[in-house]
């Protein structure tokens, strides 16, 4: 028998010979002949052959399609020369009616019945070890000496007739300081899988303990390392087993088929992806493409303007548009809430800054198909009743947002209200946005910027902020423009520091993101703005899909029109002043915000902005 030891450097002919002759006495192909090719192996009956070949385009992440054979050759010249894929696999696995009967060392005795079937060669993540170790990243299976970890997730594969199973993955741990490297080195790597589908708490792949994968060998993560998936092709086995077909065989997972193809060294010519963590309970990574990051780094310092010359460049922290909206992306449904009450002698004493914003990215998040409400204060609930009515006549929304309030009943009200039943493990929202919503300062209390304080008018909604940092994948964003706004705790030092009263009026809540624009309502436009560019990045989309299914091309026709424009801003400012609400600094109902002209001010920015 053969030792593994200079395996690695075998060239792939070589090393399916020896495979052939059944003279090596290890259990996977991970590290063997580096730099080529891997494929993992499934053969049908010929009749299922067009629908599972639908299945993999269908799919094309876990199932990359590297060549499919004619029906009883076994021979794959354009993969490699001199092959047999009766005998050049370590072991195959042998299904009847979609169950495992069998493993074996050869199909030779069925060459009779592979006369009638159809091999597919679909694409190993075992192919871009070797890019991986290029790029300084150790593979800790191969350090450990076992097969790779490979698990089945929640995640359903998009179904083709008879063909139908959730996704498998691969887990690689990666050192945190390495992810992005690791992102970089496979996504260009497209018939090894690509890029990865996940990145950190293996929960949220619907996968229990990694210490019992469904496949291969558990892997050890070391002391700083972070789970990384990457889309895998047992998923055709999976998919072969629920088909239930009379006879079908793959190779047994972890034993590949080598190829003559070398991996090119392939390069992003977007600068590559990025990586960027969105929580930290659970711990999520997200990936975005450098150019769709560049945008909307772009949009965050347009709104950074200060205009007011307040100070609030001491609050700004590049990115956190960017890690805002990336958790945003992957949130299925979304509170928002808006509201300060700075004008007490008047009524309604609300200003207009927050409510365009706010209905802003409720339009953007509509038409991502996103679940959204807003929550507001219970004696404003007619006026915003009749804002969001506006909003649908004039266009800005497709459908009005369901409307709530909040009041303190309990010491476990704020959880009653996010989670059914109280139950932190069934949050009803992934997402808040506090935007331009009063904030409890340190004593208790809500204060506008002239240090008044206004905590009769305002309800206790910053509990459900606290409440969340208590509730595992919930996450928020505070935008603000003074720092007395909800969500604004995060930077309430600088606040204290350089803001016209703020060691009084800061605000004490923190938010995960805090949004600083010159006036919060551009917070809202740039918000809107950047998750469209977020929905237009591929590279971000795959990520979103687990790559799966098909990419979701931006259905321009139905966005486009979503985003804020100079029109439908004015009609909204022109109703806004219609039903008292006033401009925030001065009280005027005029066509301004903060103080501000509309026209050749906010108009601008938001002409800028798209």
């Amino acid at each position: 028998m053969l030792l593994t030891g200079g395996l690695k450097s075998l060239l792939p002919h070589v090393l399916r010979r020896i495979i052939r002759c059944n003279r090596l006495s290890i259990s996977n192909t991970s590290g063997m002949a580096e730099g080529y090719k891997q494929a993992n192996v499934v053969i049908l009956h010929k009749s299922l052959a067009d629908d599972f070949e639908k299945f993999c385009h269908a799919n094309d992440g876990p199932l990359p399609l590297l060549y499919r054979s004619q029906p009883g050759d076994w021979k794959c010249p354009s993969l490699g020369s001199d092959s047999d894929i009766r005998t050049d696999c370590l072991q195959y696995r042998k299904y009847e009616h979609g169950a495992c009967t069998g493993s074996l060392k050869s199909l030779k005795e069925y060459s009779e019945q592979l006369k009638d079937m159809v091999t597919f060669y679909l694409g190993c993540s075992f192919s871009f070890e070797k890019a991986v170790q290029k790029a300084g990243i150790p593979i800790r299976n191969v350090e450990q000496k076992c097969n790779v970890s490979m698990y089945k997730t929640s995640v359903p594969c998009h179904s083709v007739s008879v063909f139908h199973c959730n996704l498998v993955v691969t887990m690689r741990p990666v050192p945190e300081s390495k992810l992005e490297a690791a992102v970089l080195a496979t996504s260009e790597l497209k018939e090894a899988h690509g890029a990865p589908i996940h990145i950190g708490d293996p929960g949220l792949l619907g996968i229990q303990d990694l210490s019992k994968p469904d496949y291969g060998d558990p892997v050890h993560l070391h002391p700083g390392d972070i789970p990384v998936f990457w889309a895998c092709g047992v998923t055709g086995v999976e998919a072969v087993m629920n088909c239930r077909a009379p006879l079908a065989f793959t190779h047994s997972p972890g034993c590949m088929f080598v190829t003559d193809l070398k991996n090119d060294n392939v390069r992003s010519l977007g600068g590559g992806p990025q990586v960027h963590c969105i929580s930290q309970d659970p711990l999520h990574f997200s990936i975005v493409s450098a150019e769709a990051a560049q945008k909307i780094n772009t949009l965050e310092t347009l709104i950074g303007i200060d205009p007011g010359d307040r100070g609030i460049m001491h609050l700004q922290h590049q990115g956190e548009l960017l890690r805002a909206c990336l958790a945003m992306s992957h949130a299925g449904s979304v509170l928002i809430t808006t509201g300060f009450p700075t004008h007490f002698t008047h009524e309604p004493p609300e200003e207009n800054d927050g409510p365009p914003g706010a209905l802003a990215i409720a339009a953007m998040l509509q038409a991502l198909e996103k679940e959204v409400a807003i929550v507001t204060d219970q004696r404003a609930m007619d006026l915003n009743k009749k804002i969001i009515e506006e909003a649908v006549q004039l266009g800005i929304l497709r459908k009005p947002v369901p409307l709530l309030s909040y009041q303190r009943e309990s010491a476990d009200s704020a959880l009653m209200f996010l989670c059914e039943n109280g139950n932190p493990r069934r949050p009803r929202f992934d997402h808040l946005i506090a935007i331009e919503r009063a904030g409890m300062a340190a004593d208790g209390n809500y204060y506008n910027a002239r240090k008044v304080n206004i905590k009769h008018l305002v309800d206790p909604i910053d509990e459900l902020f606290l409440a969340a940092q208590t509730i595992p994948g919930v996450t928020t964003t505070g935008v603000g423009d003074g720092g007395n706004e909800l969500g604004m705790g995060k930077v309430k030092d600088a606040v204290k520091k350089h803001i016209k009263n703020g060691d009084v009026i800061a605000c004490d809540v923190e938010a995960d993101f805090t949004v600083v624009a010159g006036v919060s309502n551009w917070g809202g436009y740039a918000i809107a703005c950047a998750l469209y560019v977020l929905r237009s990045c591929e590279i971000h989309d795959r990520y979103l899909r687990r790559a799966v299914g098909f990419a979701r091309a931006p259905n321009k026709r139905l966005w486009l029109p979503t985003l804020p424009s100079v029109t439908k801003e004015e009609k909204l400012l022109k109703t806004l002043v219609q039903l008292g609400v006033r401009s925030g600094k001065t009280a005027s109902l005029e066509m301004e915000v903060d103080g501000l002209p509309f026209y050749n001010t906010h108009s601008l920015m938001i002409e800028k902005l798209l």
